[in-house]
């Protein structure tokens, strides 16, 4: 009887030497891959531990409610989250901390002095939380700090002029309206009305408005545009309190991630294509002419016709 092994059936298929020497070095690149991982691994919860560390320090200091070890207040807030806020408020009335899982913690500040002494100090913004936003909204100014933010806010201060935003008034003025008229309709004299989604909406079509000039009429119908913005609104908050999604790794390969970077897709077609339309009008020379003969130009039209004007100078 013939015992046949891994070297016979090798020598068999005329690949002895070869193989041999190839099935070692597959050996090492695992071992090697391994190494890696753990070596990671390591470094990721030291890491961790570290920023854990930080935030205890400066969190301990103020008062809050107790918390879990690895959940943090993550498991109190899914439910009935404004009650709890609010309960916290009246039991800690300056501030509190609030864990969303072991190593992402936040301050809550209710107290004007209390707000003054911390935003007064100038820390950079919390990478750990803004990050989140990032394929979103790009490394824009809501996630930068320090010399970018100044930067970027420098060249961005002249559409901020106070000259300039009162022209945007009626626009603001006529979203308000579109508002008011939504709530005439539905108030009634012995039932409250919930104005949350009411007012972001209007705060939006103001936004779009004076932004791109885009008509979205998004207070009084849907659309993909408006609907995946409030998809991701929705999702950066479920990722904040969900605490294995901090983790990008596992969150892009989850399926709330897939539906995150679909919706950013979607966002981000309909911004391109925006963009893109407005730059084939200032192609055209008469075009560009009335654009700048404008009363108000929106936000999008200034940081063009900057960008025409610099060219032009080259």
């Amino acid at each position: 009887m013939v015992l046949w092994n891994r070297e016979n059936l090798f020598s068999l298929l005329g690949m002895g030497p070869s193989w041999a020497w190839l099935h070692v070095d597959i050996y090492w690149i695992f071992y090697l891959a391994a190494v890696f991982c753990l070596t990671y691994v390591l470094l990721k919860v030291i890491q961790l531990c570290r920023r854990r560390q930080q935030l205890l320090k400066a969190l301990d200091c103020f008062p809050g409610p107790p918390r879990h070890w690895l959940y943090g207040h993550a498991h109190e807030l899914q439910d009935q989250e404004l009650n709890k806020v609010i309960s916290w408020a009246e039991k800690y009335p300056c501030a509190h901390s609030v864990w969303f899982g072991g190593f992402l913690g936040f301050l809550n500040i209710y107290h004007p002095e209390y707000a003054k002494a911390v935003y007064s100090r100038g820390d950079p913004k919390a990478d750990d939380f803004y990050h989140f936003f990032v394929p979103w909204t790009g490394n824009g100014l809501i996630v930068l700090h320090g010399p970018k933010w100044f930067q970027h806010r420098r060249l961005l201060t002249p559409a901020f002029h106070n000259d300039i935003l009162k022209s945007y008034v009626s626009l603001m003025a006529d979203s308000t309206k579109v508002m008011l008229d939504k709530w005439e309709k539905r108030i009634t004299k012995d039932k409250s009305l919930d104005i949350f989604e009411d007012v972001g909406l209007m705060a939006l079509d103001s936004m779009l408005k004076c932004t791109f000039s885009y008509q979205s009429n998004c207070q009084n119908r849907s659309n993909i545009f408006l609907k995946a913005i409030r998809q991701l609104t929705a999702m950066v908050q479920e990722r904040t309190r969900t605490f294995l999604y901090h983790n990008d790794l596992i969150y892009w390969f989850s399926p709330p991630g897939c539906r995150f970077r679909n919706a950013c897709r979607i966002v981000h077609r309909h911004t391109e294509k925006v963009i893109k339309e407005r730059k084939e009008w200032l192609k055209d020379e008469r075009e560009l002419e009335k654009i700048q003969k404008k009363r108000r130009l929106d936000f999008l039209d200034i940081l063009l016709c900057a960008k025409v004007s610099l060219e032009e100078h080259k």
